[in-house]
């Protein structure tokens, strides 16, 4: 069996790129597996909530494979992909004819799209479920979305894979601290990746400036605005005291500024369906996250990360957790501990290469039965 790999990969901006040269990587040992072989016996696609998936869609439709899914929501993919009448046309055929004038309100109303919880509600995952040979999904909520639009569909639920991250040495560390004016004793809360309406990032800072004065602490923000808008937003709220500011970084700088912090911030709300690379690399490192409660995080164990309420309780749970971890450091390392050896066993490159190749030649066996 040959299997055919399609996905972005590095240099493209995008964590896919990087979560697919990975399993790639993986997967080699396992598979005879090549990236862009259109003449494989099946094809294994990645689908993500951007452009840069929109040929790779097309491709998955028309030779049907085995799809992973990196966002279950995939309406915002095509609300940017589509034209009015083509995406009124896959909403109808996701969700019925009387939906109709929802569509146009929602293709309307596209600009709020990255902020409200409707666009969320509704994944447009009928096409591409029902297409496909196999679905694979990180989560449990990802997988229920799926089987929502097309009940027939064969689902594999994967663990995220464990990227490849060398921990910083503690020089190397202690540098960045002393660079960036960081006293020993503070305790630094950390929010890395693309900075989005849905991370939450305004709660975060209201939460920062609710606790900033009663412990020694600092709020790292490492990431690029993904609008305009988002980053006119947050200009103010970012020049608060004890607020450490960097844009994009590479992977050597990523790893030095994650093992800085002593805890990651990674909420999620509307979500998509998604399970967070930047958590995993996190936990990896033995940091612990403050993760939002949902469906997608249900997995992991309570030991091993601490999680959010969303709603109206969030920045007021926020606030008083990020309280607690600064004032009991050794609370926070353990719990770091147990998400480091959480994620080395079930997050691990080999036993998820394992699963992508049975999953491979299910799809394999069931187009040539």
């Amino acid at each position: 069996m040959r299997a055919g790999f399609f996905s972005p990969l590095p240099p493209a901006p995008t964590g896919v790129a990087d979560y697919a040269e990975a399993l790639l990587g993986a997967l080699k040992p396992l598979v005879h597996v090549e990236a862009g072989d259109e003449s494989a016996d099946v094809c294994l696609y990645h689908l993500g909530n951007n452009a840069l998936h929109a040929p790779i869609y097309r491709r998955a439709l028309a030779r049907p494979g085995l799809v992973v899914l990196h966002d279950a929501v995939l309406h915002h993919f095509l609300l940017g992909s589509l034209d009015e009448a083509g995406y009124v046309r896959e909403f109808v055929y996701n969700y019925g004819d009387w939906m109709e004038e929802r569509a146009r309100a929602l293709w309307r109303g596209r600009a709020r799209s990255a902020a409200e919880a409707e666009y969320f509600a509704y994944p447009m995952l009928k096409r591409i479920a029902e297409t496909s040979l196999g679905i694979v999904v990180h989560n449990p909520s990802a997988a229920e979305m799926v089987r929502a639009h097309a009940p027939r569909a064969r689902i594999y639920e994967i663990p995220h894979l464990l990227l490849p991250m060398r921990e910083p040495d503690d020089w190397a560390v202690a540098r960045l601290r002393s660079e960036l004016g960081l006293p020993q004793t503070a305790f630094v809360f950390g929010v890395f990746g693309h900075l989005r309406e849905s991370k939450r990032i305004p709660a975060v800072l209201r939460a920062w400036e609710r606790i900033r004065g009663a412990a020694p602490a600092r709020l790292l923000i490492a990431g690029e605005c993904v609008s305009r808008d988002l980053e006119r937003a947050l200009a103010g709220p970012l020049r608060q005291p004890g607020v450490i500011r960097t844009g994009h970084l590479e992977a050597e700088a990523f790893a030095l500024h994650m093992s800085l912090a002593d805890a990651c911030i990674n909420l999620r709300y509307p979500a998509a369906g998604e399970t967070s690379g930047i958590a995993i690399r996190a936990m990896q490192l033995g940091r612990p996250v403050l993760l939002s409660r949902s469906p997608e995080t249900e997995r992991l164990p309570d030991s091993a990360c601490v999680r959010i309420d969303s709603g109206p309780v969030e920045e007021e749970m926020l606030a008083a957790l990020m309280l607690w971890l600064a004032a009991h450091p050794a609370d926070a390392r353990l719990i770091g501990r147990c998400a480091r050896d959480y994620v080395r066993e079930h997050h691990a490159p080999e036993r998820v290469a394992s699963l992508y190749a049975a999953a491979l030649s299910g799809c394999y066996h069931q187009q040539h039965s």
